[in-house]
């Protein structure tokens, strides 16, 4: 029941007016702190200390000390490169996370000119009266004026209870807000809080991601299995005396054939553009990696709430018992209800009692809504006596009032027609009784339903997460089409599938931590929609936190997404967005094994064939620049969506890179057969050809690797076509004209182009077939 806790003061502080406001904000500063930035030099010289970088710089170092200077050089200019291409797309990257961060800056409920406005919380000055209402961040340091909160101020002082804070009690900037509602006058702000984080009360991770650790793994492996092949070359070399020059020169060659330059930049630069896109179409991340973990969701624990329906309340019904009117009954549920804050409920209540006529009553004390209560509370002043009035779920306040015999009845029917049902009670202390029932309609939204089914189409089970009783949970599931069974308040499994239950009612934010880890243990990677501050671990917990257009502080700095609008679109846009992002670094990945296996057993073939390296270290440098680096444009590619959740299977796509490039070996070995057995080249005109048919082969594997299905499924994106027309150009430049290596006559390049192009349409339909039975889409 209601608290003993103190009375408003009468003086209660009026706010600041706006001029007052601006003088203290020039006076004292913006009510934030300034973000340690890394120092642009120390993020540069870090591009230097990788196991990329430190394959390259053993590569120069070697070329060095057998007197390669000009070899050397170039590799060096190399490193230099992929460093500071790694350092401008994590720039990028930083720049774009920036961008969305100041779109999730906090908000704070402030008063001035002696009216409640929402107001940015860098604009907040010393002075200013603040409401801290459930769910809110306190935006500074502030003494309490009136109310009581729980508090959890663990993230800054590290205490691991919510504490209790009342009238005079004071709390710092970034403090959450669990339990009831207050007003507090600011007292500090900026770099003069306590904690002097306040700019950083919504966090942007930076951490890489579960897929490029798989992918990294594979690069690792792939690199063990080259090594090995390199092992098994300097046998045969040695065995066959190569000289020493010539052996050191080989091993060069399948050092930098083995590193993938530029894999860690596509990563960056790949998620960074899907980050991009997303914020463009109103999806906001948190973080990079949401991109990913938005591809593989298979569970989506949607909120009724403002994703399925308008988030439109307003009071369809009103039913009055006794001697109680319909007006009075508006009335007492005005009293308990919060004025001024973010509540939609509570709103909704405030104008049906305002446009009903009814008069406000005299509140002495106003305890707000408490989910472990499932009510909230107001003590008035009622026929010369002190009343208590109580606001909440039917079932609580059945439980401590006297309840009229119809009230049952009258509640079921209410939630069947998919109200939201809200009893009111009052009375003297202990004698209080059920004076009416107020329902509350939110419609569900025009495009749930056609929303829902595309959501199935993309493989997610969507399933409806609501507080709601079960009937009026019911009632919008099926509108909205979702069916399937409902699952009973407060009887969550520890293992549950999307089979299992469509619909969960009842549902408090506590229970949804329990849900997602119910989900998780089914094997599912789930996403949960969540609004309020309770809803963090859940958001936390969950793959892919979703924190939707209405969510609070707390729930934006917990989610991976955040969304701007309403509705399911934002996610259905984040899943496709995620997918294709997963579908053009897979294309690249592939490509980029792909091209490793074949460069390496390339390499062993011809030194088995020639008893020579038939690449040397300034042209695999070469290959390297026109191939890894610009087929980076397969970042900005067209890529469909997969039907599916998109998980990273390291094992077919290691399979798939192995088979082809074993399939691709033999038409370059048929190549370079032909050039040594059959045209008699010499060594070094033999390299040039060695080059310029790696070089057309990397056309091969770009057009058919793109498209899972035969290569002319679809167009390639503008800057594929351009970088693979410049790619074409330089090798082809460097054939023709002799530059690094000796020339080859024109026929002999479209002879070895004509014959790439037939291989490309064989090695296209093997290609087709085994993706399908890798089950790669």
């Amino acid at each position: 029941m209601l608290e003993n806790s103190p009375a408003t003061p009468s003086n209660l502080p009026m706010g600041l007016s706006s001029a007052e406001a601006g003088r203290l904000l020039a006076e004292h500063g913006p009510n934030e702190v300034a973000e340690p930035r890394r120092n642009p030099l120390t993020a540069l010289l870090g591009n230097f200390w990788a196991p990329v970088p430190w394959m390259l710089e053993a590569a120069v170092l070697l070329q060095a000390l057998t007197g390669a200077y000009l070899e050397a050089a170039v590799i060096a200019g190399l490193l230099l490169f992929n460093a500071a291409l790694s350092f401008a797309q994590g720039r990028r990257a930083d720049t774009a996370l920036a961008a969305l961060k100041s779109r999730l800056a906090l908000t704070a409920s402030v008063r001035r000119d002696g009216a409640w406005l929402t107001l940015p919380a860098r604009e907040i000055v010393p002075g200013d009266l603040v409401k801290l209402s459930l769910g809110a961040i306190v935006p500074a340091d502030v003494r309490l004026a009136s109310g009581n909160v729980l508090l959890d101020q663990s993230m800054i002082t590290g205490e691991s209870l919510p504490i209790d804070a009342g009238i005079g009690a004071i709390s710092y900037a970034g403090s959450m807000v669990r339990r009831g509602e207050a007003q507090a006058l600011v007292i500090a702000t900026g770099a003069r809080t306590y904690s002097g984080r306040a700019a950083e009360l919504v966090r942007i991770a930076h951490g890489p991601s579960a897929e490029q650790s798989a992918i990294l793994r594979v690069v690792r492996n792939l690199a063990v299995f080259n090594g090995f092949v390199l092992l098994l070359m300097i046998g045969y070399a040695r065995e066959h005396d190569m000289p020493v020059t010539h052996l050191i020169a080989l091993t060069l060659t399948v050092i930098l054939a083995t590193v993938p330059v530029a894999l860690p930049a596509t990563f960056t630069l790949a998620t960074a553009l899907g980050a991009q896109s997303l914020a463009r179409r109103g999806v906001l991340p948190t973080r990079l990696s949401a991109v990913h973990e938005a591809a593989a969701m298979d569970v989506l624990c949607a909120d009724k709430t403002g994703t399925l329906t308008q988030n439109q309340l307003h009071v369809s019904a009103v039913r009055a018992f006794g001697s109680d009117s319909m007006v009075s009954v508006l009335a007492l549920a005005a009293a308990t209800s919060s004025e001024g804050g973010k509540d939609a409920v509570d709103s909704a209540i405030r104008l049906a009692a305002h446009e009903s006529g009814a008069a406000p009553l005299p509140i002495r004390r106003f305890v707000p809504f408490d989910p472990a209560r499932k009510a909230s509370e107001a003590l008035i002043w009622q026929d010369g006596a002190e009343w208590v009035v109580m606001k909440g779920a039917y079932s609580a306040l059945a439980a401590v009032t006297t309840v009229p015999p119809e009230a049952a009845r009258m509640t079921d029917e209410l939630a069947a027609d998919g109200n939201r049902v809200l009893a009111v009670a009052c009375g003297p202390m202990g004698a209080l009784h059920i004076a009416g029932l107020v329902a509350l309609s939110d419609s569900p939204r025009d495009d749930a339903a056609p929303l829902i089914t595309e959501l199935v189409n993309l493989g997610v089970a969507t399933v409806m997460v609501t507080g709601d009783a079960a009937a009026t949970a019911e009632t919008i599931a099926h509108a909205v089409g979702i069916d399937g069974n409902i699952c009973p308040a407060g009887s969550i499994p520890t293992q549950v599938a999307p089979d299992d239950y469509a619909v969960f009612a009842g549902v408090f934010p506590e229970d949804k931590f329990r849900l997602v880890k119910a989900f998780q243990k089914g094997g599912h990677t789930v996403g949960m929609c969540g609004d309020g501050a309770n809803d963090a671990p859940a958001l936390r917990q969950a793959q892919i936190g979703i924190a939707v257009a209405t969510a609070t502080d707390v729930a934006k700095a917990a989610a991976g997404l955040v969304l701007t609008e309403p509705g399911l679109g934002g996610i259905v846009t984040a899943i496709k967005e995620g997918r294709a992002t997963f579908q053009r670094i897979l294309t690249y990945t592939m490509n980029a094994l792909l091209r490793k296996v074949e460069l390496v057993l390339f390499l062993a073939a011809g030194l088995l064939m020639t008893g020579h390296a038939v690449l040397t270290p300034m042209l695999m440098v070469l290959l390297l620049v026109v191939n890894d680096f610009l087929t980076m444009s397969l970042t900005t590619d067209r890529a469909h969506p997969s039907p599916r959740p998109e998980l990273w299977r390291i094992g077919p796509v290691s399979a798939a890179a192995v088979l082809l490039g074993l399939v691709k070996l033999v038409f370059l070995i048929g190549v370079l057969a032909f050039g040594h057995f059959e045209l008699n080249l010499e060594i070094e005109p033999l390299r040039t050809l060695a080059f310029f048919t790696m070089v057309i082969d990397a056309q091969i594997t770009v057009y058919t690797v793109r498209e899972r299905r035969r290569m002319w499924s679809s167009m390639p994106g503008g800057w594929v076509l351009a970088s693979s027309a410049l790619d074409i150009s330089i090798g082809t430049l460097v054939a023709l004209t002799g530059w690094l290596t000796p020339p080859l006559n024109a026929l002999l390049l479209m002879e070895i182009a004509g014959a790439a192009a037939l291989f490309a349409i064989l090695f296209d339909a093997l290609k087709a077939p085994l993706f399908k039975w890798l089950g790669i889409a």
